[in-house]
């Protein structure tokens, strides 16, 4: 909160209008957890949500407000506009700008409910209600905050005329020239830094948790060290093998006998294995006899890389080959075996959720953009920019660079949720960037069609915005990372970056570099696919009538 405030502070000045996002934000993180408490009565909730929905409820409102206040002392800077009309400029504009970003976030939120797994599908939700209840409030609340705080928003009248200070805007008109003059060597440059940065997710290994993430500072924790070092890791968690008969007494037949045996001995001859317990005291479930059971120990944890082959293995290679009789119905089951299935399921869905994502996201950019390819470059972008926050979390967290220094786990795999909830989470907030930017770009065309001088304007109006909202929600996921579970250091540190690189060398140099080399393109929308999309065209326009962009292409070249 501190940074935030001082963030506050440095973009809107020390005046008592730097407090609105603070009040906006404690209001929609209040109704958000309402929301939350009421769908729990129908949901299952697990204990993550709160911290989840607080955090990014603090960066998302924070930025929406941001955006708002910020556009709302460009409108109100003419001591002529009365303050109403400062406000329904502000809401035409930024609150368009919100609108499509919470719908962008909330999309790619709403995918992980794909997943049937509950753990994962309430994250979701929370993650869904946080970005509906921030845009809702943004367009009432916001508007309500705007006309009460106004006045004191018109205090220092050379400020507020201007944008802000001459010098951040100075910084942000030289990055402009730079990526206009030259956008091909921007776009190799910045393009190459996240291929570095994601190149390490090629040894990315998924885990669905592990017994080496439990802090051992607690009393929990000491226990399970003292366990694992005396009896080891997999006697904690062995694979379970449960044998129906499907008759009473039949468990105890000697052709079942003997098929437990061969695939004890099967089981036996593997490395993995540290012993196999038939169970002589216990070797059925209930008294009836139609049950019985086998353990195989493991020599790792469950969530092991070896474990999980193993389980593999004893599916579809050891139980065929012990020859069972037909009537009898063999499960594996146990904490590894769970594990396999965890990921399994996760995975198993998660080309549908990416799928689902790109299709939605796309509709909401198209509406946004009213453009037919910068919404296909936006999700391009997208998806390079979670593949480089997956790339930095494998040389965090399985190299170890930096892990000791900021106090994380090490840990040869990452949380196999990790991933998922990530993308769905980072996908959402990368088109929250480049609405903001590119809804601002694509005003400025709309009243010059001058192509250069709007990406210049997008660039110099809305450059500083996105970077303290990126600064701000860096600052808000840093707690997940100071957290003692490794699943939520991995989950925010992810965000941390993803946000971080996506604020800066994806929206601010690969995203304006892109748009520059698409020219007029950029912004062409054919008549009949905006017939069928609802939305305004937005037809070719005709070079000859822009002769800025033919010196801005004389420039590059040289």
């Amino acid at each position: 909160m501190p940074v935030a405030l001082l963030l506050l502070a440095l973009v809107l000045g020390l005046r008592a209008v730097f407090l609105l996002p603070l009040v906006f934000a404690a209001s929609t993180i209040t109704a958000a957890l309402g929301v939350v408490y009421l769908v729990a009565h129908v949901v299952t909730m697990v204990s993550y949500v709160p911290n989840l929905v607080e955090l990014m409820g603090l960066g998302l409102a924070i930025d929406y407000s941001l955006l708002c206040v910020q556009r709302f002392r460009e409108e109100a800077g003419n001591q002529d506009v009365r303050i109403d009309d400062a406000i329904v400029r502000t809401m035409a504009t930024a609150g368009r700008s919100v609108l499509f970003s919470g719908l962008a976030v909330a999309v790619g939120l709403c995918t992980v409910l794909l997943i049937p797994v509950p753990f994962i599908r309430s994250l979701g939700t929370a993650g869904v209600i946080v970005p509906a209840v921030s845009t809702v409030a943004a367009l009432t609340v916001q508007p309500a905050l705007l006309s009460l705080f106004g006045r004191q928003t018109l205090l220092g009248k050379r400020v507020v005329a201007s944008g802000g200070s001459a010098r951040p805007r100075q910084i942000w008109r030289r990055l402009a020239r730079t990526v206009i003059q030259r956008p091909v060597a921007v776009l190799c440059a910045s393009a190459a830094v996240l291929v570095v940065m994601g190149a390490p997710v090629l040894w990315l290994q998924l885990t669905p948790g592990s017994l080496d993430t439990i802090p051992r500072f607690t009393e929990s924790g000491k226990g399970l060290t003292l366990l694992r070092e005396r009896v080891g890791s997999g006697t904690i968690t062995p694979i379970e093998i449960v044998l129906d008969s499907g008759f009473r007494d039949k468990a105890r037949s000697g052709t079942l006998s003997a098929a437990t045996l061969r695939l004890a001995t099967t089981l036996l001859r593997d490395p993995e294995v540290f012993v196999v317990a038939i169970g002589s005291r216990q070797p059925y479930i209930d008294d009836s006899g139609r049950y019985r059971r086998m353990l195989a120990i493991g020599r790792h944890s469950f969530g092991d890389e070896a474990t999980l082959r193993l389980v593999q293995r004893v599916r579809q290679d050891y139980v065929p080959a012990a020859k069972f009789p037909r009537d009898v119905r063999t499960s594996v089951g146990g904490v590894p075996a769970e594990g396999e299935d965890f990921l399994s399921r996760v995975y198993g869905a998660f080309p549908w959720i990416v799928a689902a994502a790109l299709l939605l996201a796309y509709v909401v950019l198209l509406h946004a953009f009213r453009s037919l390819l910068l919404p296909l470059v936006a999700l391009a972008l997208d998806v390079v920019s979670v593949s480089a926050a997956y790339g930095l979390l494998v040389v965090t967290f399985r190299f170890g660079a930096g892990a000791r220094l900021l106090g994380l786990y090490q840990t040869p795999q990452i949380e196999g949720w990790v991933p998922v909830l990530l993308f769905a989470t980072l996908f959402g907030l990368s088109m929250d960037y480049q609405v903001f930017l590119v809804s601002r770009m694509r005003e400025a065309w709309d009243r010059s069609q001058d192509h250069p001088a709007a990406i210049a304007e997008g660039l110099e109006r809305t450059g500083r915005i996105v970077s303290a909202a990126a600064v701000i929600m860096v600052v808000c996921f840093s707690g997940f990372v100071t957290g003692r579970l490794a699943g939520l250091q991995e989950f925010g540190a992810g965000l941390v970056l993803g946000v971080f690189l996506d604020a800066t060398v994806v929206r601010l140099m690969l995203m304006p570099s892109l748009i520059v080399l698409l020219d007029r393109w950029s912004w062409w929308l054919p008549a009949g696919i905006a017939r069928i999309a609802g939305v305004q065209a937005s037809p070719l326009a005709d070079r000859k009538r822009r002769p800025v962009e033919r010196l801005t292409a004389l420039s590059s070249r040289r």
